[in-house]
């Protein structure tokens, strides 16, 4: 978003003589996750079906030919979140909805849980009035960040942001941050699940939107072993695909740490031997830590005498620091950390 932040801002870069832009949105709210089961991991929204990036483009392309069908001289080009576009921010010039503090776009009938999509055009169209702001004096969804993401109304640090962390963010995460994710594994929807305005969200019947039972609380133990072939073909078509394997598994193991569920040690302690990237090795080593315990300590023991990586070696040192007093040492699963 940084590069070239003027072309983002006036859509006549994008295309010469550009007068209109027409914002549109679409719910994907299904209905709340279900209940946490042992060793689930969480996934946000948006993602539980299948990606919605070519589904609503292609409505939106619908929109831009119907126009053309009108005015057969019109140009224009279709967005969904593909594009130098400042979308949230049109959306809410055109009266949609207003960005909330959580830098989220909120509609006063439906709540933040949508898609964007916006035609650029160089037809000439009457503005609507832009929505007033109706946050008022709430905070909620500052307060319930879990990173401190949002460091002020309406700025979010993104660096700190969950879905920042676990979905663009490549290498390590920051050792004070892992805590925070809890077992979000992709993306992060807390600041929505805050939010008063979502209280009207009614679930979409869009079978575009349709969620996958295996998206909604994915089995995180087996996702250790993904290889890339199979993280390919289950995710095909999804916007999990976004995260490469390596950051997927990386964020898996953040979860199991999180968990300290002493079950998770032995899938944990494999993929410290043996996973081929060094950053999953490295979380796999904190997480074990995490967790504790004598099976624990052992890998992390047998781990640092065969770590050539210097990254992942610190981490195996850390976890070691950090492997013992913990309740898992007699098996008891430890309740996973309010976040």
């Amino acid at each position: 978003m940084a590069r070239d932040p003027e072309r983002r801002a006036d859509p006549r870069r994008v295309l010469a003589g550009a007068r209109t832009v027409i914002s549109l949105a679409t719910s994907y709210y299904r209905g709340d996750p279900p209940p946490p089961a042992p060793l689930t991991g969480r996934i946000a929204r948006y993602a539980w079906g299948r990606d919605y990036h070519k589904r609503v483009r292609r409505r939106v392309l619908a929109l831009g030919f119907a126009i053309r069908k009108v005015a057969p001289e019109v140009r224009f080009l279709a967005y969904v979140d593909t594009g130098p576009l400042l979308d949230r921010a049109w959306a809410e010039s055109s009266g949609i909805g207003w960005i909330g503090k959580n830098t989220n776009l909120i509609r006063p009938r439906s709540g933040s849980y949508c898609f964007l999509g916006a035609v650029v055009t160089d037809l000439d169209l009457a503005p609507t009035p832009a929505a007033p702001n109706r946050c008022g004096t709430c905070v909620r969804c500052i307060a319930a960040c879990p990173t401190g993401a949002i460091v002020a109304p309406y700025q979010l640090d993104a660096a700190r942001c969950i879905s920042y962390l676990t979905i663009e963010h490549r290498g390590p995460i920051p050792l004070e941050l892992r805590p925070g994710i809890g077992t979000r594994i992709f993306g992060c929807d807390d600041c929505q699940e805050a939010c008063p305005w979502n209280r009207f969200a009614t679930p979409s019947a869009d079978p575009a939107f349709e969620p996958r039972s295996e998206q909604r609380a994915p089995r995180l133990l087996p996702l250790l072993s993904i290889d890339d072939a199979e993280f390919a073909s289950r995710y095909a078509g999804t916007a999990l695909r976004r995260a490469d394997r390596d950051r997927f598994v990386r964020n898996v193991a953040v979860a199991l740490g999180n968990l300290a569920d002493a079950r998770a040690v032995p899938s944990l302690a494999r993929t410290l031997l043996e996973d081929r990237d060094s950053v999953v090795r490295g979380h796999a080593a904190w997480a074990l830590g995490r967790i504790g315990g004598e099976e624990a300590e052992r890998a992390l023991r047998k781990a640092a005498r065969r770590e050539a990586d210097a990254e992942s070696s610190l981490e195996i040192g850390y976890a070691l620091e950090h492997c013992s007093g913990h309740e898992s040492r007699s098996g008891t699963p430890r309740r996973e950390e309010s976040t």
